[in-house]
C-alpha cells in the first residue's frame, strides 16, 4: 500500500472509532470506506521483462484507443477504473526529460475528449528511445501524484506517480514500433509488454 492512502485511511479509522460507541452502522460505513482505500491505494510487486526491446504499460486498466496519427506514431489509451491499481511506471529505461503539469477539465476520463482538455501531467523519457506520455485525471480523480522530477533516472517498470481514484493514461508508441496490443485487452502496469522498438 502507497503511503498516499495514510492521509485518507487514519481519518476514516478514527471515525469508525469514535463513532462505535453512539451509532454502529455509521461505524460500519467508515470501516467500509477505510477498506475500500486500503484496495485502492495497493501497491502490487510486478515481474518486469528484461526484454531491452519492450515497452512495458505505464498502468493497469483496459486499452481503449488506438489511433494512427500523422506521423506514423500510434497513440494508445488505458482507462484506470476505481478497481484498477493507480500506481503509474515507467514504460522504458531512461532519464524524465521533461515532465509538465496542464491544469484543465475533468471529463469522464473514458470521454475522448478528455486527452486534450482534462487536467494532465505529460511525461517524455529518453533513453536509447525517447516516448511520451500523459497520466490524465477524471471525473473522480483529481490529483495526479508525480514521484518523479525532470532529471532523475529511471528504469523499465519503475514505479513514477500515482493519479488518484479513477483515470485515464494516453501513450504515444513511435513509427516502427511493433504493437504487442489491441483494443479492448487488459494490461498490467509494469508486466504487459504493449509494443517493442524494431
Amino acid at each position: 500500500m502507497v503511503k498516499d492512502a495514510y492521509y485518507f485511511l487514519i481519518p476514516l479509522l478514527l471515525a469508525a472509532t469514535a463513532t462505535a460507541f453512539f451509532f454502529w452502522p455509521l461505524s460500519l460505513l467508515f470501516l467500509l470506506l477505510a477498506c475500500f482505500v486500503a484496495f485502492f491505494f495497493r501497491d502490487p510487486e510486478r515481474a518486469i521483462p528484461d526484454d531491452p526491446t519492450a515497452i512495458v504499460s505505464p498502468a493497469d486498466g483496459k486499452v481503449i484507443r488506438l489511433d494512427e496519427t500523422a506521423d506514423g506514431a500510434t497513440r494508445l489509451s488505458i482507462f484506470l477504473s476505481v478497481f484498477d491499481v493507480h500506481v503509474n511506471r515507467a514504460p522504458i529505461e531512461g532519464k524524465i526529460a521533461s515532465q509538465q503539469h496542464r491544469p484543465g477539465k475533468f471529463l469522464l476520463a473514458f470521454d475522448d475528449r478528455a486527452a486534450v482538455e482534462n487536467e494532465q501531467l505529460q511525461i517524455t523519457l529518453e533513453g536509447a528511445h525517447r516516448i511520451s506520455f500523459s497520466l490524465i485525471a477524471g471525473l473522480v480523480a483529481r490529483r495526479i501524484v508525480p514521484w518523479k522530477q525532470p532529471g532523475d533516472l529511471v528504469k523499465r517498470g519503475d514505479r513514477i506517480g500515482l493519479i488518484r481514484f479513477g483515470s485515464r493514461v494516453d501513450l504515444v508508441i513511435p513509427a516502427g514500433c511493433r504493437l504487442n496490443v489491441r483494443r479492448g485487452d487488459r494490461v498490467y502496469g509494469g508486466s504487459s509488454v504493449l509494443a517493442h522498438w524494431e
